[in-house]
């Protein structure tokens, strides 16, 4: 039998959710080997996100099946109000899986997406929803200009070629630093990086007076919540390796993307860049310049201590 009533039938009216959801996807399995600095890295990129976007949002954290001491940083960083909405997955789903649970949970009608390693600068999201809201037909937005596949992008190429609004340009735009910074933060050789950039093109739009380079990326994207739902559920049968899927079906559907101009997020991979880094020195296993440290740096070394550490870990997880 019920005992007197329910206290929350004399509440007039809920808290609104944000217009904007930004929502972060994060898997910390340990935070040894390449996951030692991945703690301070996932901090970084959620205070960044929270302090440069210039608009108001609600951040959602989707933890994929994080060690213990991570998800307890976690719960306390939602205990403290500095996340608004937290899952924590016993499990890791996959990308596809995590996607899924995201785009229907998230109760923004936009929603930001971003892995853990993105750090942001200010201004990142409310360029991001200008562009989003002066294109038409907008699918992706993605706060940094970067070369991307153009087979990803065919349909927006297409528009910018037959809308005389858009004018339409291709040109070497990026520098050489706002290239370079991200292309190298992804592992890639200096000697590749460069042979790209000087073998490439960027394609740039400029419509009513919003400027903004073709091309997107599901590492950092905002969106509308309603594009989204269109394409779950999202089946990915491995963690990683299909996640251009969403670049493919936007691409296939007509819709626009597109990036801002200016590079307002940055991919800081598995390391801590060195301005917020302060005076604490990078986590390495020996000194630069030890013994130990050129030993290992020695490539058939390097490949099979790698080797090694990739078996472990599979072993353990």
């Amino acid at each position: 039998m019920r005992i007197g009533q329910n206290p929350a039938k004399a509440a007039k009216e809920v808290p609104l959710p944000e217009r904007i959801t930004v929502a972060v996807l994060n898997y910390l399995p340990v935070l040894s080997g390449y996951y030692a600095e991945g703690l301070d890295v996932l901090k970084a990129c959620l205070t960044s996100a929270r302090t440069s976007a210039g608009l108001p949002f609600d951040l959602m954290v989707f933890d994929n099946g994080s060690c213990p001491d991570v998800q307890a940083e976690l719960v306390r960083m939602h205990q403290a109000g500095e996340i608004q909405f937290l899952i924590l997955s016993e499990k890791n789903l996959g990308k596809g899986g995590a996607w899924n649970i995201i785009f229907s949970g998230a109760p923004g009608e936009l929603i930001a997406y971003a892995d853990s390693d993105v750090l942001f600068s200010p201004g990142w999201l409310a360029r991001s929803v200008e562009i989003l809201e002066t294109y038409p037909n907008v699918g992706m937005v993605t706060a940094r200009p970067f070369r991307t596949p153009e087979r990803y992008s065919s349909a927006t190429i297409a528009w910018a070629e037959q809308t005389p609004e858009a004018h339409y340009e291709i040109g070497q735009f990026l520098t050489w630093e706002e290239f370079s910074s991200f292309v190298l933060s992804l592992g890639t050789s200096l000697e590749q990086t460069k042979e790209w950039y000087g073998g490439g093109g960027d394609m740039r739009t400029n419509f009513k007076g919003v400027r903004a380079q073709i091309g997107a990326s599901h590492w950092q994207f905002l969106s509308r919540k309603s594009i989204l739902l269109d394409y779950l559920p999202f089946s990915m049968d491995r963690p990683m390796g299909q996640v251009r899927m969403l670049d493919e079906r936007m691409n296939a559907k007509g819709y626009l993307r597109l990036m801002t101009v200016d590079p307002l997020a940055q991919n800081m991979s598995n390391t801590l860049p060195a301005e917020l880094r302060g005076s604490r020195p990078p986590v390495r296993p020996a000194q630069a310049g030890s013994l130990a440290a050129r030993i290992t740096a020695l490539p058939p070394v390097r490949r099979m201590l790698l080797g090694l550490y990739d078996k472990i870990f599979r072993l353990y997880n």
